[in-house]
């Protein structure tokens, strides 16, 4: 309770310093930093609707959280993500998208030429990675929506190219990502050890039917051994030419009818019941072996993983520093990764990738932070720790839901399945206003409120506010 109080107090204080008040502490009189404006990097976060077009559009969507103005059903769901309400509480105009655009299905709707916008400082997009350009959602992952997501590097770059090549200094910037290299990993990951598992549960299945085969084939000769060895040799030869397993099975059985005394073996209801056996040998060691293979590759691609949020924290701190800090920025704000596996789409995991979600998150965090430490000119707000706490203690910060998206997902309400096309007239029924989770990893707007208050509370602290 105490935390959320500090919050609120903080948003008081944030406006009071908008209208010239002075510092909380006893007898400082500084004057508060009057911002200019305001400029964001990120991703769907902070997004303020760069694919707020075409069917998008059209499907009353655009920005990742419950959209439009749905105040006459609840006062909290204001459509607004954190941005827009630190730009209202800052007496700044609200940010609009830097670049809108879909390079998707055009049968869809989802192809819609990009356009630049002057005056748009919204960088961020849903999908945008620190510095690799292709996230979820992008055309070359197969995605129909098409997602630019135009990479945290390359927003920068874009704003400095339209700026002289430099920041004002009197301008607020925010600066959050990480969170899409994080879900990109996890889903190639999945992807990866699935097929993974599928090779193995191939390979160990026709391991098993060819014994399983010639064992049976083999029983009914003079000599069994010697004839399961013929028999097999057969069966491996016809195996290398890379033939199907119906070729196989016919070139075994005809190598096992010429042993001596197995010439039954020929007939089709002697062999065929063999076949059977065989066949559910197979696909009963393919069924153990593929999810064994497949958990053994995650687990040993879990470092690689890591390593790689790792690199993506630094690359993050190395952006702020020499392309935002040492271009003219002197307050910019950077927002860590927030607790994913405490998001339903994280709650939804096992427990082993649950616990190496937690280790990405950590690698990326502790990378921003020693990259970061000792940077005057930057704040980093600890998004990881009061999300971390929502989860786990909900009800102080007035959330009555933080394990279910507010929005309904089916195709039937929702095309996309995703709190970038959800909206008033596709929630839940009931009260969802105070729910954590417009998504499966997006948050509602009163959520948003809640993470723009603790950035306010991060900047009074600081002495900008």
């Amino acid at each position: 309770m105490r935390h959320t109080k500090l919050a609120i107090a903080a948003m008081a204080l944030a406006v009071l310093a908008g209208c010239g008040g002075s510092s909380p502490e006893a007898g400082d009189q500084t004057v508060r930093v009057k911002f200019s404006s305001q400029v964001s990097f990120g991703d769907s976060l902070s997004d303020v609707g760069t694919y707020n077009v075409g069917t998008v559009a059209a499907l009353k969507g655009g920005k990742f959280t419950i959209n439009g103005d749905n105040t006459a059903i609840n006062a909290t769901l204001t459509g607004r993500n954190w941005t827009e309400l630190v730009a209202a509480q800052l007496g700044l105009p609200a940010p609009c998208a830097a670049m809108t655009g879909l390079e998707g299905d055009a049968s869809k709707g989802f192809s819609v030429a990009r356009v630049n916008h002057a005056g748009c400082y919204g960088y961020a997009q849903g999908g945008a990675r620190v510095t690799n350009p292709v996230g979820p959602g992008n055309a070359a992952t197969g995605s129909a929506l098409g997602a630019l997501t135009v990479p945290v590097v390359t927003q920068v770059a874009n704003h400095l190219a339209i700026s002289g090549g430099k920041f004002k200094g009197d301008e607020i910037v925010f600066v959050m990502a990480g969170g899409n290299d994080v879900l990109f990993q996890l889903s190639k990951l999945s992807a990866d050890a699935a097929a993974a598992g599928t090779a193995a549960g191939i390979k160990a299945g026709g391991e098993a039917y060819i014994a399983s085969l010639v064992s049976q084939l083999a029983a009914g000769a003079t000599d069994p051994a010697d004839a399961a060895k013929n028999i097999l040799a057969a069966a491996t030869a016809a195996a290398a030419r890379g033939a199907s397993q119906a070729v196989i099975t016919q070139e075994t059985i005809g190598a096992a009818a010429v042993q001596p005394g197995n010439g039954a073996v020929s007939s089709q209801a002697v062999y065929s019941p063999m076949v059977a056996t065989a066949t559910a040998a197979g696909n009963a060691a393919g069924a153990a072996a593929g999810p064994v293979a497949g958990a053994a590759y995650a687990k040993a691609q879990g470092p690689v993983l890591v390593e790689a949020l790792k690199t993506a924290g630094t690359e993050l701190a190395t952006l702020v520093k020499t392309q935002i800090i040492a271009k003219g920025a002197n307050y910019v704000t950077v927002n860590n990764l927030p607790d994913v596996a405490t998001t339903p789409s994280g709650r939804s995991q096992s427990a082993e990738t649950r616990a190496l979600i937690n280790a990405m998150i950590s690698a990326f965090n502790g990378a921003l932070s020693a990259g970061l430490a000792g940077e005057s000119k930057a704040v980093i707000v600890d998004v990881f720790w009061v999300s971390n706490d929502q989860a786990t203690n909900p009800a102080p910060y007035g959330l009555t839901n933080v394990t279910e998206p507010a929005c309904d997902l089916t195709a039937a309400k929702n095309p996309l399945g995703t709190a970038l096309t959800c909206n008033g007239g596709n929630l839940k029924t009931g009260d969802v206003s105070h729910y954590s989770f417009a998504d499966e990893v997006h948050p509602t707007p009163y959520n948003n409120l809640l993470l723009a208050r603790y950035v306010s509370r991060s900047l009074v602290t600081k002495g900008w506010l």
